[in-house]
């Protein structure tokens, strides 16, 4: 294969991934300035890979799994996460014409980010991939290397811990 087709391969993949990968590692990290560099580093690696001459049979498989990894790294690096940030920063509440709603809103969308970060790793990933990122259960068994069944597991005891942590609030 040639640079040039390469280039064009990886620009279709930039421009079709490069939103949801971006919003994995916002999530997970919770800065948005340090997301866009686990974004990056993504697609840095990913590109590495593919100008080797390596193929690639599942882009977007491929890419969680170098975005996940990458995040893993990021997390033994450094161990504190800052919950609050994406809740202030991650929505715009301006629309809202009452006050007190948007108080409301605010103090449960930061109860609920809380109520996420509470949970195992192993439960807090597969919930965001499927419902952040929007994942099938096939597609984050094949990031994840686990089973199909694993994964519908996880989710549903992922859930069922969720809603316990979230009747437990105030």
């Amino acid at each position: 294969m040639n640079i040039d087709k390469i280039r064009a391969e990886f620009q279709k993949t930039y421009d079709e991934y490069a939103d949801p990968i971006f919003r994995y590692c916002y999530f997970q990290v919770s800065d948005r300035e340090r997301a866009k560099d686990l974004a990056q580093d993504t697609f840095i690696k990913f590109w590495e890979y593919v100008a080797s001459g390596q193929q690639v049979e599942y882009v977007k498989s491929f890419l969680y799994r170098i975005a996940i990894n990458t995040v893993i790294d990021e997390r033994r690096k450094k161990k504190t996460i800052s919950l609050e940030k994406i809740a202030e920063s991650g929505h715009d509440w301006a629309d809202e014409k009452d006050e007190g709603k948007q108080k409301e809103m605010i103090y449960e969308g930061k109860q609920a980010v809380e109520a996420v970060a509470q949970l195992p790793e192993k439960y807090r990933d597969v919930l965001m991939l499927r419902y952040v990122d929007d994942l099938s259960i096939k597609e984050i068994a094949e990031i994840s290397g686990e089973s199909a069944n694993n994964v519908s597991v996880r989710i549903h005891r992922g859930l069922e811990q969720l809603k316990k942590l979230l009747r437990a609030l105030p």
